[in-house]
């Protein structure tokens, strides 16, 4: 039988009494454990939700809320202190449910001593109010540690520890190499010292062009003077400033201190492009990958990365660039101005210009994110084996389900009826043993899921059966010309549920293997997974492997099954178009349409010459052709 959900009675006790104002509610299993963890602006609104009808379309809400025992809640001041704890207590439980940003860190910036009498340069991933100046964030600390090297190149700033004074014999050896202008010893006082870590703090913050200006005059004075060794020096400086200044991209005039971020997802995974612009200029970007979003809106997602990040971010821009409207973007803009001590944070979504684009650019780059992450997980043989083991273990599979096959039926209103079936072998898509079944015995004015895939299935078994005992199958070495039909899944699944299991476990049946093939079909709406004879569905784990793997099947089997549709009812559309030209029969059609690549606009734009070169295409039909398309 499917799971059902029964509200238990003290469940409906406290949604009946919980108060209707702004708060933080945790979501309890049998164990006591915290599994969900929400903020709403109305408690009793928000929590009564998950457990109405509406809700039973989320397959996550529908997961979660059968392992619901307790409820609690904790009433805050208002809406922006619900955020702030909650928050808290994501980071302090870490429920399963909840959405969560991967690979947490802190980013590095480059920290200038402007409280110090001689202020020194260095790296941090901290930014804390002691009245240093701080630039950034960069996205990796080799990129700050170039930038400083770059920089001091230029503007050649302490880094040791003495306490300067000015009276020492004698300076260190950064001074001989010029990487260090010795205030040490006298060579520059305080206030020349200040005024170059001034300049260095103005290339950093993209206001380079007084900077360069001055340099420029000085090296010209310099080789007008025939001080030629003071010019080439002033020039190295110059170089090392361009490379800063150039190798960051400038984005706009208009575009100051802003974060722009972008989302890309499929099913199961997302990721979010964060790109740091600082003065107008791009100085870096980063990926993040975010868990447990299966279910979730793209403004839920987005608001938890931005709580979630910002959270522990040291440095809060004055605008944040999102693709689309968030609806607690109010709340998030007051809590970021409170963590910018004040200064207001605005939430933008552009709609044309300069901003939009930047946008797009985001977006294009967390989708390439997000294909690689996925490439890197095809590459992990290790996951896979985990997979594979903890499904073997779940379903009580008699071997490593090493070869899995997948079907699934596509058709819309019962025309171009298609099956797939995907095989993965050892957790990974085998592309080369793809097939397609145009199904025949159900009438395209209706639909038969559970025919259509009995004759899917019929057939590939057939097949299967032929090839094991047919010699006229085999090869002069003795090998299947077509191995993926030799072959026996370990593991047969089927996208579905209950109705199409049991189709499925007939046709097994009816070749004599149900019990040589594993049989399960994985349900979408909760995820649930039947098996024969089993009268409770298999719940996998939400964040397990196994899950994951059976997923990814499914969800490549009704991709190949709708590509292989849409193909179809394409090749359909094309040849109805030529069905009413006088003298183009069948014959003549799939000719054409051979001919021309299966272009309708190919044959409409081809000569009466071109037409004509075609095998049984007589010159008069070429053109009744020619003036039926035009």
């Amino acid at each position: 039988m499917e799971l059902k959900y029964e509200k238990p009675a003290h469940i409906e006790t406290i949604l009946k009494n919980l108060p209707a104002k702004p708060g933080v509610y945790l979501l309890k299993n049998r164990r006591g454990r915290i599994i969900y963890v929400g903020k709403a602006k109305r408690l009793r609104n928000r929590v009564r939700s998950y457990f109405t009808t509406q809700a039973d379309g989320n397959s996550k809400t529908l997961r979660m809320r059968l392992e619901v025992n307790d409820i609690d809640f904790i009433i805050t001041e208002n809406e922006v202190k619900a955020l702030i704890l909650e928050e808290t207590l994501i980071k302090k439980h870490k429920p399963r449910f909840n959405i969560e940003l991967k690979d947490d860190k802190r980013y590095p910036y480059i920290r200038v001593g402007w409280g110090d009498a001689f202020p020194k340069v260095e790296t941090t991933r901290r930014v804390v109010n002691d009245g240093s100046r701080y630039f950034g964030p960069y996205t990796a600390m080799w990129v700050v540690q170039k930038t400083l090297s770059d920089l001091r190149r230029a503007f050649p700033y302490l880094t040791c520890d003495r306490e300067i004074t000015g009276a020492d014999e004698r300076a260190c050896l950064f001074h001989d190499i010029k990487l260090c202008n010795a205030p040490c010893i006298g060579a520059v006082d305080r206030v020349e010292y200040r005024a170059m870590i001034q300049e260095l703090m103005d290339v950093l913050g993209g206001k380079a062009e007084n900077v360069q200006r001055r340099l420029v005059s000085e090296m010209d004075a310099a080789a007008g003077n025939l001080n030629f060794e003071k010019a080439a020096g002033i020039r190295d400086q110059l170089k090392a400033i361009d490379y800063i200044t150039n190798k960051h991209k400038v984005v706009g005039k208009n575009l100051t201190d802003h974060d722009v971020i972008a989302l890309a997802r499929d099913e199961r995974d997302a990721t979010v492009q964060i790109m740091f612009i600082r003065n107008g200029k791009l100085i870096g970007s980063d990926s993040r990958a975010m868990d447990n979003t299966e279910g979730e809106s793209d403004q839920t997602v987005l608001e938890q990365f931005i709580s979630q990040f910002y959270a522990k971010a040291s440095n809060i821009p004055r605008e944040l660039i999102l693709p689309n409207e968030v609806q607690e973007a109010r709340i998030l803009e007051r809590w970021l101005s409170d963590r910018r001590e004040g200064a207001k944070v605005s939430i933008h979504v552009p709609q044309r210009g300069d901003k939009r684009k930047l946008i797009g650019l985001a977006q294009e780059n967390a989708l390439e994110s997000l294909q690689m992450m996925r490439a890197q997980y095809e590459a992990d043989t290790t996951k896979h084996e985990i997979a594979m083991a903890e499904l073997q273990e779940a379903l009580k599979l008699p071997r490593i389900p090493n070869r899995i096959e997948c079907f699934d039926i596509s058709t819309t209103q019962g025309t171009a009826i298609v099956a797939s079936r995907v095989v993965f072998l050892r957790g990974v898509q085998r592309k080369s043993e793809y097939r397609r079944f145009n199904i025949r015995s159900v009438s395209h004015r209706g639909s038969d899921d559970y025919q259509s895939l009995r004759e899917a299935l019929t057939r590939r078994f057939m097949r299967w059966k032929n090839a094991v005992e047919s010699e006229r199958e085999l090869s002069p070495d003795g090998r299947d010309k077509d191995e993926t039909w030799r072959m026996l899944p370990d593991l047969l699944l089927i996208d579905g549920g209950k109705g199409q299991l049991n189709a499925a476990q007939t046709v097994l049946e009816e070749f004599g293997i149900a019990d040589r093939v594993p049989l399960a079909a994985l349900a979408k709406r909760i995820e649930e997974i039947f098996q024969p004879a089993q009268a409770q569905a298999v719940l996998l784990p939400r964040r397990s492997e196994a899950l994951y793997l059976v997923q990814r099947a499914r969800d490549e089997a009704h991709r190949f099954a709708i590509a292989s549709h849409r193909s179809q009812r394409r090749k359909m559309g094309l040849a109805s178009r030529l069905e009413t030209i006088p003298g183009v029969g069948p014959k003549r059609r799939k000719v054409l349409l051979k001919h021309f690549e299966n272009s309708i606009d190919a044959i409409r734009s081809a000569s009466l010459n071109e037409l004509s070169a075609v095998n049984g295409i007589s010159k008069e039909v070429a053109l009744a052709i020619k003036s039926h398309l035009d």
